[in-house]
């Protein structure tokens, strides 16, 4: 008989912990519509961080990530539209 327990000693990081805070930090600084992968991406890897009971570490890293990924995605969001009214407006 197979028992699903978690492994002993400390929990291996998510795999996709790193990519989520590195995105996240991109879309701030560089490049907005990376925010959206970051923030879908960082939803998936909190949900099987929850799910996992304790198997998988990282979580302050996707918090982060996840964050900032939503910031990044909330700028683009604003700039584009400020970009918009000033192209309507003809003074682009």
């Amino acid at each position: 008989m197979v028992f699903d327990q978690p492994p002993l000693g400390s929990p291996v990081e998510h795999e996709h912990a790193t990519a989520v805070l590195l995105l996240g930090a991109l879309s701030v600084f560089c490049c907005g519509a990376l925010g959206p992968i970051a923030w879908a991406l960082g939803r998936r890897a909190l949900n099987d961080i929850e799910a996992g009971e304790g198997r998988f570490g990282g979580r302050v890293q996707v918090v982060v990530g996840y964050v900032l990924g939503v910031i990044g995605t909330c700028l683009m969001v604003v700039f584009g539209g400020i970009f918009l009214m000033m192209a309507l407006s003809g003074r682009a």
